[in-house]
């Protein structure tokens, strides 16, 4: 460690000493090279004070000064400079006993500076010299004008204060510093800082001048300029003028030129110095050419600018003029050629080069001439006058040689037209979408891409038309789909109506027609950008026959209908049908009725029409129910139950739910309603023709009137029946003859035998032999019917014959006792 570094390690000790007693304290209030002040505290009791300084070097002399008990602070002079002193506060009382002390150490400042010098060089900066001062390790240089100061610490004796003001007088003093803490000032000296420098500005007119100018300098009274080339070639030129304008010319075009400039203040000190650089403007360029490029790159389209180099120049603008001096788009470079694209087609342009560096633009180059490409042809309008055929018009571009037009069809077939006319005509076809571009020509080439045009032509109509469906109310149609159509439209329309089906499929149903109806069927093709194809054929369709109506039966006979219906078809063939359990009947007419035979009796039907013309069968009409009559029993039976009572009997009826049978006779008749299959008929009369009928009738009252073969009835029994003996072993049966009966037959019947006779035709007797007497008979006097029967329900005689052999007539027996009497 060095002795400034003990120093410091000393000091702070002796700083940090504590004095001998707690109740009074002392602090250096201050040093100078010379001096020491101190403060302590008050002592109670305390006469006066002793302030003391004694030096560690044998060199230094004690000094001390009493201070009365009013002082706190005092100083002691005299002291040496940069030298180490131990100070004491002694507190004395009347009689000079020291009642209380404090000690301390402090170094003194270094001696104050002498033999200051100071000057300026630049216009915010003022520097010092001085001697150097002994054991200073450093220094405080101060700068005062006004209210300002500016300070600065420097470690050798000379220094410079910077941050100050241009053209500004200044108190200069410095202060020399060690550990202890700074001298006082040193003698003051004054000093002014130098002009500050002008703002220097400058531009370059054209190739040959630079023109300089400075902003006013406060204070200055002249200005003094330096102009060179900045790579030293040539003479420099120098000008002191009190103007801040000044103009260089017969420069070199395009070279960098530096410029220098300061004020001058009254004395002729100079300033500080502004440098700038500055380049002349460059030549224009030369040999300026154009070439139009990019002919088959439409989208490149623009024309190449070449020229010479300018020197100096950093960067050039090729600017196209139409004829009438209107500015169009301009290129720019750094090399010596540019592309101007796009360029406006349909214009002559005179082309020209400027050149471009720091200073600005050099005059324009002589202009080069050329033709731009022609416009695109504009108000380009396509139309379709007749179906098939596409006119494609526009209106002229200046410039232009011909035209050529393209039409490409979406499936990828193009065609094109050159004319020297503003339209084009092209073929066309249904259902396509054509993309349009027509472009001018000139000998520079051809006109940018305008606009290209797309056309769709109506969607095709559809074809092979064919129906899949026809009934009465609805036609179901389909067809094949066609080129552009997205949806379409079937319209059916009849003398007063229409109905339309819209949809994208290629199949639609019209429901809700009228039957057996002409409907011209229309398919119409869509597509959003054409709307509807209107042009589109039409296809007759007739409806199928509607069902026939107001049916009607009437029975001609037992087993035949006839049929009938509102005829409300055109030439429609008409079917019946008449349907039931005992099969199907049918009939077929062109008109409006028709019979239909052969019917089962006992049957029901359900009988209805149908139409049919080519386009189909119409719906069955309405059925109306048909019931035949019953059939009339297979057989039938009459049988004589007694004389005035018959039992008829059949068999059962089909269809028939109850009877009425009828034995008539001009006598009168007899009949009976039953739901069984025999009836008993009363009140008839022997010996009687009848006509037999029977009626079959059904549950809705149908009924069939059964005739049947003529029924006589039995002979009228005989009356007033006797029996006569003829001998021994004969009898004689006599009766009355009634009405009607012509033959009879006589049984006469016993426990022992059993006789019979038939007498003659109208004969009222008949004798019966081989009897025995003593036998009861019984006597049964039938007539016999013309068909040989016999009647079976006469009564019955019992007769007693007696062995006697009286004549006259037999005994009637009657119970167990017989009767005998004599007849005369």
């Amino acid at each position: 460690m060095g002795t400034r570094g003990l120093t410091y390690v000393l000091l702070a000790c002796i700083a940090n000493m504590s004095s001998a007693s707690t109740d009074f304290t002392m602090t250096i209030y201050t040093a100078t090279s010379r001096s020491i002040s101190v403060r302590w505290s008050r002592y109670v009791g305390a006469h006066s004070y002793k302030l003391s300084a004694t030096s560690n070097s044998a060199m230094g002399q004690p000094v001390f000064v009493n201070f009365n008990n009013r002082f706190i602070l005092g100083s002691v002079t005299s002291l040496l400079p940069a030298t180490l002193y131990n100070v004491k506060v002694e507190v004395l009382d009347w009689n000079g006993n020291i009642l209380a002390e404090a000690t301390s150490q402090q170094l003194t400042t270094p001696d104050i500076p002498l033999n200051i010098n100071a000057y300026s060089k630049t216009s915010s900066s003022i520097t010092v010299n001085w001697s150097a001062v002994p054991k200073a390790t450093s220094y405080v240089l101060k700068a005062k004008a006004g209210n300002s100061i500016i300070e600065t610490i420097v470690n050798y004796s000379s220094g410079t204060l910077t941050g100050l003001q241009p053209y500004t007088l200044y108190t200069i003093s410095v202060q020399s510093a060690n550990v202890g803490g700074n001298s006082q000032p040193s003698v003051p000296v004054e000093t002014r800082t130098v002009l500050a420098a002008p703002d220097i500005h400058s531009t370059s007119p054209n190739f040959s001048t630079i023109m300089v100018s400075l902003e006013p300098v406060s204070q200055a009274v002249k200005y003094s300029f330096i102009i060179i080339r900045s790579d030293a070639v040539g003479n420099k030129t120098k000008n002191t003028i009190t103007s801040t304008n000044v103009t260089f010319t017969d420069l070199d075009p395009g070279i960098w030129y530096t410029i220098k400039a300061h004020a001058l203040d009254a004395n002729g000190i100079p300033g500080d110095d502004t440098i700038k650089e500055q380049i002349t403007r460059p030549l224009a360029p030369l040999s300026v050419r154009a070439v139009l490029t990019g002919k088959s790159l439409i989208a490149t389209l623009g024309v190449v600018v070449t020229w010479n180099a300018s020197v100096g120049s950093t960067n050039y603008i090729a600017v196209p003029l139409e004829k009438s001096r209107t500015v169009f788009q301009n290129c720019t470079s750094q090399s010596t050629s540019c592309i101007i694209s796009p360029i406006q087609c349909g214009v002559q342009y005179n082309v020209t080069v400027v050149a471009f560096n720091e200073a600005g633009a050099s005059d324009p180059a002589k202009a080069a001439e050329f033709t731009s490409v022609p416009c695109s042809p504009h108000d380009i309008t396509i139309w379709e006058i007749y179906s098939g055929n596409l006119t494609v018009s526009w209106s002229p571009s200046s410039l232009t040689d011909y035209y050529t037009t393209f039409v490409k069809r979406d499936d990828g077939l193009e065609v094109m037209c050159n004319t020297s006319l503003t339209n084009c005509y092209f073929r066309s076809e249904c259902g396509f979408i054509y993309f349009i571009s027509v472009f001018s020509y000139n000998k520079a080439g051809q006109s940018p891409p305008g606009n290209v045009l797309n056309y769709t032509t109506a969607p095709c109509c559809p074809t092979h038309v064919k129906a899949l469906l026809v009934s009465s109310d609805t036609i179901e149609v389909k067809w094949n789909p066609v080129r552009g159509a997205e949806m379409y439209e079937t319209k059916a329309q009849d003398g007063s109506s229409a109905v339309f089906c819209n949809d994208t499929s290629t199949l639609c149903t019209l429901s809700g027609l009228k039957c057996n109806t002409a409907y011209n069927v229309t398919i119409f093709s869509y597509s959003d950008i054409r709307g509807f194809n209107y042009s589109c054929q039409k296809k007759s369709i007739t409806t199928g026959p509607c069902s026939p109506s107001t049916l009607n039966i009437t029975k001609v006979n037992p087993s035949t209908i006839n049929v009938s219906w509102q005829p409300n078809n055109h030439g429609a063939m008409y079917k019946v049908f008449a349907f039931g359990k005992a099969g199907v009947r049918s009939c077929n007419s062109s008109g409006y009725s028709c019979e239909i035979a052969n019917l089962p009796c006992g049957a029901t039907f359900s009988v209805s029409a149908v139409a049919t013309t080519p386009e189909g069968k119409s719906l069955p009409s309405y059925s109306l129910p048909l019931e035949t009559a019953p059939c009339c029993p297979n057989s039938f039976t009459v049988t004589q139950i007694t004389q005035s009572m018959t039992n008829v009997s059949w068999t059962a009826a089909i269809g028939a739910q109850s009877y009425t049978t009828v034995l008539e006779s001009s006598k009168g008749q007899a009949n009976c309603h039953t739901g069984e299959t025999h009836c008993l008929l009363g009140c008839i009369t022997c010996s009687t023709n009848y006509t037999v009928s029977l009626s079959a009738i059904s549950e809705t009252g149908q009924m069939s009137v059964c005739n049947y073969r003529g029924y006589s009835s039995s002979g009228c029994c005989p009356s007033a029946v006797k029996l006569y003996r003829l001998g021994s072993n004969a009898l004689r049966v006599y009766w009355h003859a009634t009405a009607g009966s012509m033959n009879y037959i006589v049984n006469v019947t016993s426990d022992n035998a059993n006789f019979t006779c038939s007498p003659t035709s109208g004969d009222t007797y008949c004798d019966v032999s081989e009897i025995y007497c003593g036998d009861i008979y019984t006597v049964i006097v039938s007539p016999v019917s013309i068909d040989g029967s016999i009647v079976t329900f006469c009564p019955m005689k019992m007769y007693s014959v007696s062995c006697s052999m009286n004549s006259g007539a037999m005994v009637i027996y009657r119970g167990k006792r017989s009767l005998f009497y004599n007849e005369a």
